[in-house]
């Protein structure tokens, strides 16, 4: 599978699946932001020690400690950044607020009892913030010093899935990191079964998005938890397949709505009626009853783009990127 990095608006997300055949199927999203009753919103914001100069943190040179950087040291690229997106996803929030927390923190002397699994193991709340306090909210790192000496992602997803987020009838929460995720197995094997606590109807659906910054990054991690579910056949009991997370790169992100890219499903209609066809004209799926936001269509070998035509409009795709990467 190849996921388009930059696909035309109105588009989401658009991803391209050559079959052996020479068809290719299409599953692509029309971005759109969800309104659901008592959702919740929340950030997790990486604090291990490769983020300290994003923070405007510097070494101090023989002093073996880190203190705010001097005048004409690096500044703080994290906190302006956190503060937008935060004010954006309280707005969509039951409480008018968003959760934020630091993770990959050192855990408390006494936590960790000098196990080094447990090094970048901690999480750090730093508040509920509404969109007028997010202005003003302090993103300057940690409390908790020296900083994290690992990146684990459970326990920010634990912090939010059990505890912060755990009695919501739905929530999004956002986690960025610079760098490779240490524990990515017991992340999926966690959310592998709370995948199917949803679909047994026990939990309620959260959608997790775990944004990229920097060089660092490991994007073949980040797709590995992308497409976790893919083939699952999991299902929430309104009929909806179950897909937990989302990856974006922030290099590749035109707008931060795109946070929502993944959580439309095939009930939601965005117009009366639609069909797809292929640059040849050749039609791929007709929607009689409504044009979804969620849209899974096959197109004709041969096929280098497709057209969504609706009533007043059409918007055509390109997909020759996705099909020429592996």
């Amino acid at each position: 599978m190849a996921q388009l990095t930059q696909p035309v608006e109105p588009f989401g997300e658009v991803n391209v699946h050559p079959q052996k055949d020479g068809s290719v199927d299409i599953v692509a999203t029309i971005l759109m932001v969800p309104e659901i009753e008592g959702a919740r919103t929340g950030l997790a914001l990486d604090a291990s020690i490769s983020m300290k100069n994003l923070y405007g943190i510097s070494r101090v040179v023989g002093g073996g400690i880190f203190s705010k950087a001097a005048a004409g040291g690096p500044p703080n690229l994290v906190e302006p950044v956190a503060r937008t997106m935060a004010a954006y996803l309280a707005q969509f929030s039951a409480t008018a607020k968003c959760d934020l927390v630091y993770w990959a923190c050192n855990l408390p002397p006494a936590q960790a009892a000098g196990n080094p699994d447990l090094a970048g193991a901690g999480v750090e709340p730093i508040g509920s913030v509404s969109a007028d306090e997010a202005e003003t909210v302090s993103i300057a790192g940690p409390k908790r010093l020296p900083w994290g000496g690992g990146t684990k992602l459970l326990p920010p997803v634990k912090h939010f899935v059990d505890s912060a987020f755990k009695d919501a009838p739905w929530a999004i929460c956002v986690f960025v990191t610079d760098g490779v995720i240490e524990d990515l197995a017991a992340v999926k094997a966690y959310c592998l079964n709370f995948g199917k606590q949803i679909a047994s109807g026990q939990r309620k659906f959260i959608k997790l998005v775990l944004i990229g910054v920097g060089e660092q990054v490991d994007e073949s991690q980040m797709e590995e938890l992308d497409d976790m579910f893919e083939g699952s056949g999991l299902r929430d009991p309104d009929g909806n397949e179950i897909d937990l997370w989302d990856h974006k790169l922030a290099s590749e992100m035109r707008k931060i709505e795109e946070i929502f890219a993944e959580v439309v499903s095939d009930s939601t209609v965005v117009a009366a009626t639609g069909k797809v066809v292929n640059q040849a004209g050749a039609v791929a799926k007709e929607y009689p009853d409504g044009l979804p936001a969620l849209l899974r269509f096959k197109l004709p070998p041969g096929s280098t783009a497709f057209t969504v035509e609706f009533p007043g409009g059409s918007v055509t795709q390109d997909i020759t990127d996705g099909l020429n990467r592996p």
